[in-house]
């Protein structure tokens, strides 16, 4: 049985709400650690919901199967969705992992929010820069995420 990781997300947001990935193509950037030899690759790896790839001896499937470099291991994750919103920190995704521990996380494109008041939907937000901003047409107010931090947390 693996462990379970949520990765809790915190930003300070200003007249945006509802921050979210959008869609199981989704793609989390993570380094993951080897839970075997402590090997941590320098390349970002990406997962989807949307992935599945069976486990060996039938034991169900997982978003990813990654053999380490150094010690050979096969180890996989998974990943289940679910979000609420708040400024603190809140948990976007969990990831089941098998012999793994994710220690970095690269938000990149794919995440939407929407105006606070408004309801103006802002499709195409970009966090890779940790900082995001635009401005809401309704309203005439400038819209932002800012200060994008995330954690680790073991469910």
């Amino acid at each position: 049985m693996g462990s379970k990781y949520g990765l809790q997300f915190k930003a300070t947001l200003e007249n945006v709400t509802n921050v979210r990935p959008v869609g199981d193509d989704f793609r989390w950037f993570l380094k993951l650690k080897c839970g075997n030899c402590g090997e941590v690759p320098d390349k970002w790896q990406y997962i989807t919901l949307a992935d599945s790839v069976p486990l060996k001896g039938g034991r169900g499937s997982a978003s990813m199967v990654l053999k380490c470099k150094l010690c050979a291991r096969e180890n996989s994750i998974g990943t289940s969705c679910h979000a609420e919103d708040s400024e603190r920190f809140k948990t976007m995704v969990q990831f089941e992992c098998r012999g793994l521990e994710p220690v970095d996380f690269q938000p990149q494109a794919g995440f939407a929010a929407q105006g606070a008041e408004s309801g103006t939907p802002f499709p195409e937000v970009n966090l890779q820069e940790k900082d995001w901003t635009d401005y809401d047409e309704k309203v005439s107010e400038s819209v932002g995420i800012y200060e994008v931090t995330h954690k680790f947390i073991k469910c």
